[in-house]
């Protein structure tokens, strides 16, 4: 059988749910490794692995991304955080890939924000740039691109990323220019998500789901498992979670021929 598992999701680094009051939640990192282990997924895309730092630091090794990858010693994997900004705010930031086959041809692909200002606590400030990731791996002896990302989230700065689609546009030329089979995952922070998933159905790639809502915060569909036509998607569940504000996307492919 040529059936592998895929497991998408914003850990917003490791940070538990509360629904009285989610800002001031701990942070249970075994709590995340518990919710990720349970799915037994052969390929682990994860966004918001480190919490940002005041002033835009970025510790080294990466702290959360560390006890990961100790943890899930069955893996091969690679992370990256963004550039280092002192605008950062403390929320998530970083993206990891993590593989049960060896990764290689890993590259990072800085996403340009627009100076949009916006207000912070008082503060006038304009949002960081984003990431995308990706690696290549073999599984059952084909090759398969991964693809990992986190966009900006424009209706929490009073805009769209419709009106302001580079972002989308840069993700998009990737997916455009693969070869084979092909996974493209991420917190893609589209409210409106039918525009985003018409923009890369056009390309080739299609999303697992977009009915169930991935986010506890607001009913939105903002997490998404893309392939292309050489994968089939044979299952997929949404599976809401204590670990995090974002919900876990599993989905089950094989090959299409």
């Amino acid at each position: 059988m040529n059936r592998f598992r895929v497991l998408q999701f914003n850990m917003q680094f490791g940070q538990i749910w509360d629904d009285t009051y989610p800002d001031r939640a701990p942070i249970r990192l075994e709590t995340t490794l518990a919710e990720i282990k349970r799915h037994d997924a052969d390929i682990i895309l994860l966004q918001e692995v480190e919490q940002a730092m005041p002033g835009g630091v970025q510790f080294q090794p990466p702290p959360n991304y560390t006890r990961l990858k100790a943890e899930l010693a069955g893996y091969d994997s690679w992370f990256s955080y963004p550039k280092a900004d002192p605008r950062e705010l403390p929320f998530g930031i970083g993206l990891a890939i993590f593989s049960r086959t060896p990764l290689r041809d890993a590259m990072r692909l800085v996403l340009p924000s627009p100076p949009i200002e916006f207000d912070f606590f008082g503060k006038k400030t304009t949002p960081t740039d984003r990431l995308l990731i990706g690696a290549k791996t073999t599984v059952h002896g084909r090759e398969v691109q991964l693809l990992n990302t986190h966009l900006l989230a424009f209706f929490m700065l009073g805009a769209s990323s419709t009106t302001n689609p580079f972002q989308r546009e840069l993700v998009a030329e990737q997916i455009r220019a693969a070869k084979g089979p092909t996974i493209l995952t991420g917190d893609f922070n589209v409210r409106h998500h039918e525009s985003l998933v018409g923009q890369f159905a056009s390309l080739g790639f299609a999303t697992v789901q977009q009915t169930e809502i991935t986010w506890r915060r607001r009913p939105y569909v903002l997490d998404h498992i893309f392939h292309n036509a050489p994968l089939r998607c044979v299952g997929h569940e949404v599976r809401p979670t204590p670990a995090s504000d974002h919900h876990q996307l599993i989905a089950d492919f094989e090959f299409a021929d």
